[in-house]
């Protein structure tokens, strides 16, 4: 091995509970992904390959949430091992579809779907990586836009803080030239509330958004609920549609537990 590969920066990607999907947005990269990997070494990338490198790590990616005993002391181990530590996609941000357990009984749950209950080991909770081991930045999405974590890489490798827009959807379909489908057509859209990152996808095909990307910094949710309210919908269907991709995210969380305290 020769000292330029020596001197390159470590990158590693560790997956937890989670799809994936958010990994295979790295490997969606295609083209921009061959000059990533002559700039770093991508020593620990289960996805793509067995091949494993030795830490510590410059850089780790970190998908997924922690339900287990054992991934809250696998993250801890790969906290000691990674220079900077990022989680990419809701599920690391804010736990994903996992935290819709947390509105549950998981015990119950897993009598129902496990035939011996007993031998399955998991928290009580689901939780974010940032509730287990200090995080040094949070890439949202569901999953995450590859354009922004090519931009977290690049900034992290750089020394720099990532930038990464914290507007809502509403100004992306505005840069699109989307009609409002709030507005012109009353379909119940979470965009006024969400942080870009999209390229308001479901809005350009007369949908409403999901939330995918978690509330913006000062979502003004108590608002837009009261236009859905107009628009005919329920307590509980604006419960629905907080508890998604980013339930416990605290914006998104108070609106779902005000429009329950309602119903």
């Amino acid at each position: 091995m020769g000292t330029a590969e020596k001197s390159r920066p470590k990158l590693a990607v560790w997956k937890f509970a989670s799809c994936d999907g958010c990994q295979l947005t790295l490997l969606d990269c295609e083209d921009e992904l061959l000059p990533l990997a002559s700039t770093v070494e991508i020593a620990y990338f289960l996805e793509a390959s067995s091949a494993i490198g030795p830490g510590p790590y410059d850089l780790s990616l970190v998908e997924g949430s922690i339900t287990t005993p054992q991934d809250a002391e696998r993250i801890r181990h790969v906290r000691r091992v990674s220079r900077r530590l990022v989680t990419i996609g809701a599920c690391a941000t804010a736990d994903g579809i996992q935290a819709l357990r947390d509105f549950a009984d998981v015990r119950e749950f897993a009598a129902v779907v496990y035939a011996r209950p007993d031998y399955i080991a998991t928290l009580e909770r689901s939780k974010p990586i940032s509730a287990h081991v200090p995080v040094d930045f949070e890439l949202r999405g569901c999953p995450i836009d590859k354009r922004q974590l090519l931009e977290v890489i690049t900034a992290f490798l750089a020394g720099r803080r990532p930038v990464v827009p914290g507007h809502s959807v509403c100004v992306e379909c505005k840069a699109r030239g989307n009609i409002c489908v709030l507005v012109a057509h009353g379909t119940p859209c979470l965009g006024p509330v969400t942080q870009a990152g999209c390229g308001a996808l479901c809005p350009a095909f007369n949908r409403g958004c999901y939330g995918c990307f978690g509330p913006t910094e000062t979502p003004n949710t108590r608002a837009l609920n009261a236009q859905l309210r107009r628009l005919g919908m329920s307590d509980p269907d604006l419960v629905r549609v907080y508890r998604t991709f980013n339930a416990t995210e605290e914006p998104f969380l108070q609106a779902s537990e005000e429009a329950e305290g309602d119903a």
